[in-house]
C-alpha cells in the first residue's frame, strides 16, 4: 500500500524548491527526506527528480505524479479543516446585505431560525436594493435576485433557488371586468406599478409554451414600496405582478384572485454571493450553509422568495 507520508514529503520537495526548504517547513531533517523520496522512487520503479548540485527539476513522469501528490495534500488539509469547522460552534458576526422585498419575505424567518439555533452569532444585514461591494464594504454575504446567476469575477455565487411572481387583483375588480381571457384583455384593467417611464409601465410575461408578451400600460397609481402596492391592488385600485410570497395567503382566502393564469413574470434565481470560501470564519460557512439547506424549502412551502 503506498505512503500516503512519502507522498506529502514529495509534494513539499517540489513546491518548496528542495530538501532544505521542505525540511524547515516539515520540521523533518533534509537527510530524512531525501531517504524517503529516494525509497518513494524505489517502489514507484521510476526516477521522479533530477538531482544536481545546484538545483531539482522533475522528470516527465514526476510532474504527473506530483500533479496527484499535491491534489491528495491538499484534500488531506480541507478534511481537517471542514472537521474543525464542525467541531467549532460558530460564534461572530456576519455581515450580509439583502434586497427589501427579499428581507420581508421567509428569508427572514430563515435568518432568524439561524440565530436562534446558533446563540453566538450576531447579523448585521443592511436592507437595500442597492448593489454592495462586498469587499469595498467590508461585507460578508450579499443576497441577490437576478434572470440567471450573475458573473462575480472572484466571488463565489451560491444558488439558494429560483423565484416567480403573480399577477393578481382584487376578485370585486375583476369581475367587473369581465372574463380575461387573453393578454390583450388586461388592457381592459387599471393597473399599479413600482416605476414608470414617460407614465407608462412595462411587464414582460411568459405564457404557455414559452410565448413571451410586453404588456405595456399607464397605471392609475405608482410606489415605490411593494407593500403600499398590495394594499392598493387589495382595495380594487388596480392589478399588479406580486410576488407570490406577498400574496399566497391572500389568494387562498379569497381576498384576491390570479388575472390571468399561466402568465407570469420571468422567472428569477435567488443566490448568495461571497469572498473564497477558503478562509470564511466559521460563523459565515455555517450561515451559508444554513441558507442552502433551508430558504428552497421555505420558499416551496410559503411560495417562491419574490424578485427584488
Amino acid at each position: 500500500m503506498q505512503d500516503l507520508n512519502d507522498m506529502l514529503f514529495f509534494a513539499e520537495v517540489v513546491d518548496k524548491g528542495g530538501f532544505a526548504a521542505a525540511g524547515r517547513a516539515l520540521g523533518v531533517p533534509k537527510s530524512k527526506l531525501s531517504r524517503r523520496v529516494a525509497g518513494l522512487e524505489a517502489r514507484l520503479g521510476v526516477r521522479l527528480l533530477q538531482r544536481t548540485t545546484r538545483k531539482l527539476s522533475l522528470t516527465e513522469a514526476g510532474e504527473l505524479y506530483h500533479r496527484h501528490c499535491a491534489a491528495i495534500r491538499d484534500e488531506a488539509a480541507a478534511a481537517t479543516d471542514a472537521l474543525a469547522q464542525v467541531q467549532q460552534a460558530p460564534r461572530g458576526t456576519v455581515r450580509m446585505t439583502c434586497p427589501i422585498t427579499l428581507a420581508q419575505s421567509n428569508v427572514g424567518r430563515v435568518i432568524a431560525h439561524f440565530l436562534v439555533l446558533h446563540p453566538e452569532v450576531r447579523v448585521e444585514m443592511q436592507v437595500t436594493n442597492r448593489v454592495v461591494d462586498l469587499v469595498e464594504e467590508g461585507v460578508d454575504v450579499a443576497l441577490r435576485v437576478r434572470p440567471t446567476l450573475e458573473d462575480s469575477g472572484s466571488l463565489v455565487v451560491k444558488s439558494l433557488g429560483r423565484t416567480s411572481g403573480v399577477m393578481v387583483g382584487a376578485p370585486a375588480l375583476l369581475a367587473q371586468a369581465g372574463p380575461i381571457a387573453g393578454v390583450d384583455d388586461l388592457q381592459r384593467l387599471p393597473t399599479v406599478a413600482m416605476g414608470v417611464v414617460d407614465g407608462r409601465a412595462s411587464w414582460r410575461l411568459v405564457g404557455p409554451g414559452g410565448k413571451e408578451h410586453m404588456f405595456v400600460h399607464r397605471p392609475r397609481y405608482v410606489a415605490d414600496d411593494i407593500i403600499t402596492l398590495k394594499a392598493a391592488v387589495m382595495e380594487g385600485v388596480g392589478i399588479y405582478m406580486l410576488p407570490d410570497y406577498l400574496c399566497s395567503e391572500s389568494l387562498a382566502n379569497g381576498r384576491l384572485a390570479e388575472v390571468l393564469p399561466g402568465w407570469a413574470p420571468a422567472q428569477a434565481v435567488v443566490h448568495a454571493v461571497f469572498p473564497s470560501r477558503r478562509g470564511l470564519l466559521p460563523a459565515v460557512r455555517r450561515f451559508l450553509d444554513f441558507l442552502g439547506e433551508n430558504v428552497q424549502g421555505e420558499a416551496m412551502a410559503f411560495g417562491s422568495i419574490a424578485p427584488a
